[in-house]
């Protein structure tokens, strides 16, 4: 079985090395940032690493915190820099009165990516001073102890199936893109220890979400054994009761492509059901009536009660508009959507500058954005958008799912307002399904 390729280094010869994570996007209010030094100490995190956070403005309590975490290789790390800037990520956080957190792993090129991506090496311990320090810079103490929704691709899905297997209490839902954690020995990563599954373990909705071409209709290449440790670790869980589904990304190999449609619909699901309404409170217990069931590998899902196959070795679904949804993801990754997004706010003018906020719709996204002047359209704002690996977004998208770097600003400067006129403007938000904010 194989899931990723580890390259194995010295700490000593680690800690020598001196990647540029020099391109960090300014951390101030509403987005806060620790960096700890990388450990000489037995046990804890060889790597240096930074966690910025980006605490919803407005937010009196924080019932959880959504954690974005990126895979293994230096770039991806990189990467980890802009995940809590992500609209669309904090549109999700925004709705649920979470913090949105995004490490990054200060992991040179060709380095051990386990050192970090098993928890039990020493991130565990990081992620959660963070949680204390991060909590105590923003006026937000509850950080160190509400619940976490995990998301994670390659090292990042085994980092957060690992936090699910280590503190089930704490985790509200975790979806795991590409990566799990092992729970057999392998003689050919012999390095990496085995996680056990706790009973706790089993009432934590879970999602693993690896590429068709990760092993599924692809048998040969670097991630090949992609699809047989997501496999293993579904029947593991599942046979023993776990709310553990799967969702084949029907047109990728390792890279995200279209599985955020997918991923924050879901994990919505699961915030709404079991977050509690006071922070500080235990999380609540998924409704069993609710739950959808699948055949493994297919397309189609039904009612629990309607399922007539073996529902033990069925993929699981919170409700019925989350399994409408994953039917579609599953065929083509076009997850539709039929509601526009939020209007953008606060617009302002200064000379020919346009400036703005926005929030990204829940469902889509951001695309990009129409210009009016006068009541009349002048320009589209990042047009067309960029994403190498899946439905264009305003953004734009790297490796591991986070916004490109530097980030895109909301801007526009108009090439030819009349001199001497005051104009009228308006500006128009157009989601990834190109549906119009009102």
């Amino acid at each position: 079985m194989r899931l990723l390729v580890f390259l194995f280094a010295s700490a000593a010869t680690l800690l020598a090395q001196q990647p540029p994570y020099d391109v960090f996007p300014v951390a101030k209010a509403p987005y806060y940032r620790v960096r700890y030094e990388a450990s000489t100490k037995p046990g804890e995190l060889i790597f240096p690493v930074n966690y910025t956070i980006w605490v919803p403005p407005g937010a009196k309590t924080l019932r959880g915190v959504i954690v974005h975490q990126h895979g293994c290789g230096e770039g991806s790390c990189k990467s980890g820099l802009t995940g809590a800037f992500d609209l669309h990520w904090q549109a999700l956080a925004k709705k649920h009165d979470c913090a949105l957190l995004a490490p990054s792993y200060e992991q040179p090129d060709k380095a051990d990516c386990q050192m970090w991506c098993d928890p039990r090496n020493g991130s565990d311990a990081a992620f959660q001073r963070a949680l204390a320090d991060l909590g105590a810079q923003s006026g937000h103490p509850e950080l160190a102890k509400v619940p976490w929704a995990l998301w994670g691709h390659s090292g990042g899905g085994h980092w957060c199936g690992g936090i699910v297997l280590m503190h089930p209490e704490r985790v509200a839902a975790a979806w795991l893109r590409s990566g799990v954690p092992l729970l057999n020995a392998d003689e050919k990563r012999s390095t990496i220890k085995p996680h056990t599954i706790p009973d706790a373990a089993l009432s934590v909705p879970v999602m693993c979400n690896p590429g068709t071409k990760e092993g599924v209709t692809v048998k040969e290449g670097r991630f090949a054994g992609v699809w047989p440790a997501n496999e293993a670790f579904f029947n593991a869980m599942r046979s023993k009761g776990g709310l553990i589904g799967v969702a084949v990304d029907p047109l990728t190999a390792h890279e995200c492509g279209n599985q955020r449609y997918m991923a924050i619909p879901w994990l919505d699901a699961c915030l709404s059901a079991r977050l509690p309404k006071e922070s500080g409170d235990a999380l609540k217990s998924m409704p069993a009536d609710k739950a959808w069931l699948a055949a493994l590998l297919t397309t189609e899902a039904s009612p629990a009660p309607q399922f007539t196959g073996d529902a033990s070795k069925a993929i699981w679904l919170p409700d019925a508009p989350t399994a409408k949804l994953w039917m579609h993801y599953v065929k083509d990754s076009a997850v539709p959507d039929t509601t526009p997004p939020p209007a953008p706010t606060n617009l302002r003018v200064a000379g020919a500058v346009l400036t703005w906020d926005a929030e990204a719709d829940l469902e889509s996204g951001i695309d990009h954005f129409i210009i009016e002047r006068d009541g009349k359209e002048i320009a589209k704002a990042t047009s067309p958008a960029k994403n190498p690996f899946g439905r264009p977004i305003f953004q734009g998208l790297q490796y591991s799912d986070t916004p490109a770097n530097p980030l895109v600003p909301t801007t526009f400067t108009d090439p030819s307002p009349e001199a001497g006129k005051t104009h009228s403007y308006r500006i128009i938000t157009v989601n990834t399904a190109g549906l119009r904010s009102l």
